[in-house]
This record gives structure tokens, C-alpha cells and sequence, in this order.
């Protein structure tokens, strides 16, 4: 509380008789822990009502909240269409598979062989279309598996040189590394793409990305 007493002193106010709701919120917009500071000034505010220093609580009806909540926003998209158009054929496989169908780090790396059939994603919790565009990269893909462990008997989708002789899927460390960009980056932003094209519509959003 104190450097917002401080910034209160400098901007010329003589006492905490001044400040009012308008005060406290613009504070908050600049507090590094909003909620911590509202609880603190609410305290403050709180004792000098009660003991007859201040008549005005100018933090009552004032939410817990940050001031400022984070915003969902779209990402920086150069990054994703250089991992769809580059000549790693896992790289974009992976950017495609998240890009257009917003699959998470844990899906794409649990993805086996016979999950892709019929030209669908069979998932878990719903059965994916899957896009021409992805239906290509993962070919590309399926062949440069096949050419770099011809006689592997790992039944995942991605491999690597470190899972082609076992049989357990790729790490969470391979996938981001292989990706150049994390996984929920862009699902996150594929849901939020999907959410303003659609008005927010909350029932396609969960039909199309499995949310619960």
C-alpha cells in the first residue's frame, strides 16, 4: 500500500479523505498483484472508516479480481505457417495436426497408427474430418517414418530416433522442440479463431476441439 500512499502524496492529495473509487481503481490498473493490493487497501480503508479518520470506504463493491484480466489474443502466426511449409516432414505434420485441429501436446504424442483411418482422427472424446492440407503432411510424414525405421514396432504416429526401438510414445520436450512453438500456443488460438467466427458458439466449440 504504501508506494500507492506515495503516488497519492505526489499527485497532491493531503489526505486519504481524497481518494475515492476512481483513485483505488486507477492504482489497481498499475499494482503488480491486484488482488493483493485491493485485500490491503481494503483493510486500510476499512480501520480509518471505523475509527472515524476517513468517512467514505472507497473500496466497497470493488471486486477481487485484477483490474486488468488477461485478455486470450491471437499469436504471432509467422512461426506456425514456416513450421507448415518447411522441409522437417515431423515438423509439419505436428504444426498441421495442432493448427487446423487444435490438438494438444498429449494427444499428438499418444496419436497412434490406427488412430488415422477412413480419413479421420479418431480420438478419444470425438472423430475428426481431417483437413486435405493435413491429410498431406501427415502422408509426408508416414513416409519418412516408414524410410527412416522400416522395421520399427513402435505403434505411435511420432517417433524418434530414442523411441524407434522401444514402444512408448515421444516426450512432451520433443514435441515443442521438433514444433519450434508450444502446442497450447496455438490450440489456444485456433479455439479463440473458431470462437469469434462463430459468434461463441460453445456447443461447435466442444463438438470440433473435445472440450468438456
Amino acid at each position: 500500500v504504501l508506494p500507492i500512499a506515495k503516488g497519492w502524496a505526489v499527485d497532491g492529495h493531503e489526505s486519504l479523505r481524497e481518494i475515492t473509487r476512481d483513485h483505488v481503481t486507477e492504482a489497481l490498473t498499475t499494482a503488480k498483484h491486484p488482488s493483493k493490493t485491493l485485500s490491503a487497501l481494503r483493510s486500510l480503508f476499512r480501520y480509518l472508516k471505523a475509527t472515524k479518520a476517513t468517512f467514505v470506504n472507497p473500496t466497497i463493491r470493488l471486486r477481487g479480481e485484477p483490474a486488468n484480466p488477461t485478455q486470450p489474443l491471437p499469436i504471432e502466426l509467422g512461426p506456425v505457417r514456416a513450421a507448415l511449409t518447411g522441409g522437417d516432414p515431423a515438423q509439419a505434420a505436428l504444426a498441421a495436426l495442432i493448427a487446423f485441429h487444435a490438438l494438444t501436446n498429449a494427444q499428438v504424442r499418444h496419436l497412434l497408427l490406427t488412430d488415422i483411418r477412413d480419413g479421420r482422427l479418431h480420438l478419444e472424446r470425438n472423430t475428426i474430418v481431417i483437413a486435405d492440407p493435413v491429410r498431406e503432411r501427415v502422408n509426408a510424414w508416414l513416409a519418412e517414418r516408414a524410410r527412416r525405421w522400416p522395421n520399427t514396432a513402435n505403434p505411435h504416429l511420432f517417433i524418434s530416433t530414442r523411441t524407434a526401438v522401444r514402444t512408448t510414445p515421444v516426450s512432451a520436450p520433443w514435441i515443442i522442440d521438433t514444433l519450434g512453438v508450444l502446442p497450447s500456443t496455438i490450440r489456444q488460438d485456433r479455439i479463440l479463431h473458431e470462437a469469434i467466427a462463430t459468434g461463441g458458439d460453445i456447443r461447435r466449440l466442444c463438438d470440433l476441439f473435445g472440450i468438456s
